[in-house]
């Protein structure tokens, strides 16, 4: 697999500050044709698991060979390792924390290695900057075919975050938001597939003390302003407000518990 030339960017660096802009200096001033493109920099700060959710639902979108660095690190400067995944369909670069773990599985893990070779770093190294010092420099001298084992030695596991699992009853699924969208949606680990198992619709949905329609087919099915649910795009149940915020108006965020209800059977 060659490299696309393509890098993407995610990070909780915001875009108010020119950290993004000077990793994108880094990488560009080693490979000037390469293609940028931002994910989002709006990870929730030091939230690995949103991090990891986001970089899981965008990555499968991109052509073979490309780079996904991710750069949610709450702990940079420690003596956790910086790192490069393989996988069947790209490369992913960022800290062993678990935020890569999601994506990697999704996209086929080939190999991991342990960034250890200096010679592609960019000096000094800062202890509270590795998306510019680390990070950047590594993904775009491997976006120029820089192989893999010359970046440090090879491990046989890395780090994966805890994705909350649902339970499951004869008439009942209940998991939780594991994440809340730009809109104010609910996005929750309960999965259209799962849904699905049960063979026939369910009756409804409940969140705070409050019951909501079995999932919408779309957001215009309802008038503005109704409280609804809905699988989304990232192909799990999603509660929502057309027009609004379902955070706002239910108070809930992530780890908020989200039950879903059958038909009692006889």
């Amino acid at each position: 697999m060659k490299p696309s030339g393509i890098i993407t960017l995610l990070t909780d660096f915001s875009t108010q500050d020119a950290f993004v802009g000077i990793m994108k200096g880094v990488m560009l001033g080693i490979n000037p044709r390469l293609q940028l493109v931002d994910l989002t920099h709006s990870v929730p700060p030091q939230a690995v698991l949103p991090g990891a959710l986001i970089l899981r639902s965008a990555v499968r979108y991109f052509p073979p060979g490309t780079l996904h660095v991710a750069v949610v690190d709450p702990g940079v400067g420690s003596d956790r390792r910086p790192l490069v995944i393989e996988t069947e369909q790209g490369w992913l670069v960022g800290p062993d924390n678990g935020v890569l773990s999601l994506a990697a599985d999704a996209l086929g893990v080939r190999r991991a290695h342990h960034i250890e070779n200096t010679g592609l770093l960019r000096y000094p190294v800062s202890q509270t900057f590795h998306g510019r010092d680390v990070f950047a420099p590594v993904a775009a001298h491997l976006s120029r075919g820089q192989a893999l084992e010359s970046v440090g030695q090879a491990v046989d596991t890395f780090a994966r975050v805890a994705l909350p699992v649902p339970t499951r009853t004869p008439t009942s699924v209940t998991g939780e938001v594991v994440h809340v969208d730009h809109f104010g949606n609910l996005v929750t680990n309960i999965d259209a597939q799962l849904l699905a198992a049960f063979r026939t619709p369910p009756l409804s949905v409940s969140i705070r003390g409050t019951t909501i329609a079995a999932p919408i087919s779309s957001y215009a099915s309802v008038p503005e302003g109704t409280l609804l649910s809905i699988i989304g795009s990232w192909g799990v149940l999603e509660i929502a407000v057309r027009g609004g915020s379902a955070a706002t108006r239910l108070a809930a965020g992530v780890a908020t518990p989200v039950a879903v209800a059958w038909e009692t059977r006889h």
